[in-house]
């Protein structure tokens, strides 16, 4: 089965349409060969773990920079969901290609999310009954305990939020992020703080729904990530099992990339 083949060589032989130019091409086209290789099969680009990455590899870009390390992304959508995504995000969209039919996922054989078909309802509406049973923890598991974290907060992550950023997450009012240390102090993800991330990305999905979601019977479809070294081999994999899901270690997503030890240093 594919599933069963190391991931490169199915990423390798894949082509996508490219969010830059719009062009078809093979996504591991122009890769460096002296660099690691970070490939990320997202969801939905509207999905929460979409936006999410791309927050934590946003939040460490000076640090990946760092590093001899190329990064391809793959999310389901169309072209102007992904130049939505990158102009909200930051992402590169040289660096994103879009799925429409969650292709690449099949072929991976990653988790396709909650699956209930009941009679008369439409594959959309049928995703949607799904992705909302998901959101509640029916097949996917650690949803419910993730989305808890994000109020609760976490002493063992980051803080996300600096005292001097200005927050605005509609409804809410702006505030400034010093406000969460009322929360409980400083130095460490506060109640209350990655909820807040959460809300503002959810306002930005529903404001441009039809541009994030142009087919919404992927809507349950997880992702996936993968590290090789310049070799292709597979150094890390995660396989996405649920909403809120898509790392091994979500108080800190990207804990497995900056401590690999066979990166070499860019010299500055």
């Amino acid at each position: 089965m594919a599933a069963e083949m190391n991931p490169y060589h199915i990423l390798k032989q894949t082509q996508q349409q490219r969010v830059s130019d719009g062009n078809l091409g093979l996504i591991l086209e122009g890769c460096d060969p002296a660099c690691h290789l970070l490939v990320l099969v997202l969801p939905q680009l509207g999905d929460f773990d979409s936006l999410e990455y791309a927050w934590w590899l946003q939040r460490y870009a000076a640090q990946l920079q760092t590093l001899t390390l190329t990064i391809r992304a793959v999310g389901i959508g169309d072209r102007a969901s992904g130049q939505q995504f990158c102009a909200y995000t930051g992402f590169p969209p040289d660096a994103l290609f879009v799925d429409p039919a969650a292709t690449l996922h099949q072929q991976l054989g990653l988790y396709q999310g909650l699956s209930l078909k009941l009679p008369g309802l439409s594959p959309s509406q049928n995703a949607w009954l799904n992705l909302m049973l998901m959101c509640a923890g029916v097949g996917s598991p650690g949803t419910l305990a993730e989305v808890w974290r994000g109020y609760k907060g976490d002493r063992n992550a980051p803080q996300l939020i600096a005292d001097h950023e200005i927050v605005k997450a509609t409804p809410l009012p702006a505030f400034k992020g010093s406000i969460f240390n009322l929360a409980g102090g400083k130095g460490f993800q506060r109640p209350f703080e990655l909820a807040t991330l959460r809300l503002r990305n959810m306002v930005e999905v529903l404001a441009h729904w039809q541009t994030y979601v142009p087919n919404s019977a992927y809507l349950t479809q997880r992702g996936g990530t993968f590290l090789f070294d310049r070799n292709g081999d597979l150094l890390y994999e995660h396989r996405d099992q649920g909403i809120l899901g898509f790392a091994t270690n979500m108080s800190d997503p990207l804990a497995f990339l900056l401590a690999e030890p066979g990166f070499k240093r860019v010299q500055s």
